[in-house]
């Protein structure tokens, strides 16, 4: 368990890594172009990797749905629009973004599907990071006017 445990400790470090690459980048040129170094990259490391490993193409992959593969579109969007936004609102901000969008998300998708849960609970948890990240920018207008 404890080796699972350093892997994602050390995937959510390469994350923040890659962010701050990515945001630099964008900076230096434009977010789509960071964004398409991002994917060229990561493609080469994986495809590498798949070689090695073995399982490049796995079994059934020809028959899964269309839209099964719109992950890569979408991925190059999200990644653009990253590091468009590191480089405006810096990347402490753009991850609790990140992270409250898909918290928010997850509990929209929840309600959607109809799977149980408590609705005091949710607005609740949507409150505090709505409130978590008003605070956070209310600190940073005060910082900025001393």
């Amino acid at each position: 368990m404890t080796l699972f445990i350093l892997l994602a400790c050390l995937g959510g470090v390469l994350v923040g890594l890659s962010r701050q690459l990515n945001g630099r980048l964008s900076i230096a040129t434009t977010p789509l172009i960071a964004s398409f170094w991002n994917h060229a990259i990561g493609f080469a490391a994986l495809t590498c990797l798949g070689v090695f490993v073995g399982g490049l193409l796995p079994a059934g992959a020809a028959e899964a749905p269309w839209y099964a593969y719109l992950g890569g579109p979408l991925g190059v969007l999200f990644v653009a629009a990253g590091s468009w936004a590191i480089a405006r609102i810096g990347a402490v901000n753009s991850a609790l973004l990140i992270i409250g969008g898909q918290m928010v998300t997850g509990v929209a998708f929840d309600y959607v599907s109809g799977m149980p849960a408590s609705f005091w609970a949710n607005a609740g948890g949507i409150a505090l990071i709505i409130g978590g990240m008003m605070v956070s920018r209310g600190r940073r207008k005060a910082e900025r006017s001393q």
